[in-house]
């Protein structure tokens, strides 16, 4: 299996401003804690169905976010809760939807993988897998229509690159220039397969090249370096230039989902990235490198940990849905 340990663009392009490393710093340990918090509440069976943690891959989010601009449009798979809580969504309303509570962002009736925000312009988490492809191609097309000047960003698993609906998106996307930036976040294993064995690719960043879409691969794990490229990537969207493909390489510290015990892999390579490539420690070592005090870390623990604590205790003080919402939100023919 290769390292990740000379992924490349690491150190390419100017280092993040201090307010830029700041809100990433921030934003990644939000979605560590808030996910952390997730998996105790499955354990304790608050939270019923799936339930896919993002742990470990924090940087991919924060980074594309910061290239973000409002009127930015965002859509991914059931891997969900960080994209939803860059974009703006609040801790409250995800962890309410989570454990099936009416305060949730679909009232509780729709769980993990079936979170929207039309406000937030996040689409959301689906769990037919690759079908958030097609739909975010979709909405670039809104763009290009309307010219907005918007970007849809199409999150999706190298476990995901390989379907059909895929390859389909990224004959329209060509073919009109829409403006849609994918980003195939490589965390290596697709369910229990590992990329080596479920792909025939070998260069996932090139997959797109048969239809002339432009290319790049990511270190996944550096905040500034997703920044960097995510920010070039959406220029070249909004310019009218058409796609853009980023592979970010990445890892997930936890199974694919709560009920995958991971076995498929070394608990040493886990624990090997862990110590040398996580991305929050990265980012505070770069940071404290650039001056920024020991108080401002403590500080942000201090208000990402009451702002989990709130959410975990509105979700689980909020009511269920009523039964009449079995009829909302239904859509009949005639």
């Amino acid at each position: 299996m290769g390292s990740m340990t000379d992924a490349p663009n690491r150190q390419n392009g100017p280092a993040l401003s201090r307010e830029e490393m700041e809100r990433a710093y921030r934003e990644m340990l939000l979605v560590r804690r808030f996910e952390e918090k997730a998996g105790q509440l499955y354990g304790m069976g608050l939270i019923g169905g799936f339930c896919h943690l993002y742990i470990g891959q924090e940087a991919v989010v924060a980074g594309i976010g910061l290239a973000m601009k409002k009127g930015d449009r965002s859509i991914t798979s059931y891997r969900d809760h960080g994209q939803m809580l860059v974009a703006g969504m609040t801790a409250r309303g995800v962890m309410a939807e989570l454990t099936g509570r009416s305060g949730g962002y679909s009232h509780g009736k729709g769980g993990s993988m079936h979170m929207f925000s039309k406000e937030q312009e996040f689409y959301g988490g689906h769990g037919i897998v690759g079908a958030q492809v097609a739909i975010g191609t979709g909405l670039a097309l809104t763009s290009a229509y309307k010219n907005d000047g918007a970007v849809s960003i199409v999150y999706f698993g190298e476990g995901a690159s390989n379907q059909g609906q895929v390859y389909e998106s990224f004959n329209l996307a060509a073919l009109h220039k829409l403006p849609c930036l994918y980003v195939i976040e490589n965390n290596r294993y697709g369910m229990g397969t590992s990329i080596e064995r479920s792909s025939a690719s070998k260069d996932l960043s090139k997959n797109a090249a048969p239809w002339g879409i432009p290319s790049r691969k990511v270190d996944g794990m550096d905040v500034a370096a997703v920044y960097q490229a995510a920010k070039e990537a959406m220029e070249h969207c909004r310019s009218g230039k058409g796609p853009f493909l980023l592979e970010m390489e990445t890892y997930r510290y936890r199974g694919h989902s709560m009920s995958d015990p991971a076995k498929y892999r070394q608990r040493s390579e886990v624990d090997e990235m862990r110590r040398t490539r996580d991305p929050i420690e990265t980012l505070k070592a770069e940071m404290i490198k650039h001056g920024i005090d020991e108080s401002f870390f403590k500080t942000v623990e201090q208000d990402v940990k009451a702002t989990v604590k709130d959410a975990a205790e509105f979700a689980e003080t909020s009511p269920e849905p009523d039964a009449s919402e079995l009829w909302t939100d239904v859509l009949v023919g005639e």
